[in-house]
């Protein structure tokens, strides 16, 4: 697996979890939460700056 293609499968799950967290409303999900982190986290030590893709 190229870097290209592990940076956009990190990207699709970032955007799976930000669409069930924003579904979810305000009920609280620390998985969901911690999910979030860690896909976060990945991204960042991959060079993708998440803030232009956050909802």
């Amino acid at each position: 697996m190229t870097k290209e293609e592990l940076i956009t499968i990190t990207i699709d799950r970032y955007a799976e979890l930000q669409r069930i967290k924003k579904n979810n409303g305000d009920q609280e999900n620390k998985e969901l939460d911690y999910s979030i982190k860690l896909a976060v986290a990945k991204l960042s030590s991959l060079g993708v700056n998440v803030e232009e893709i956050t909802l």
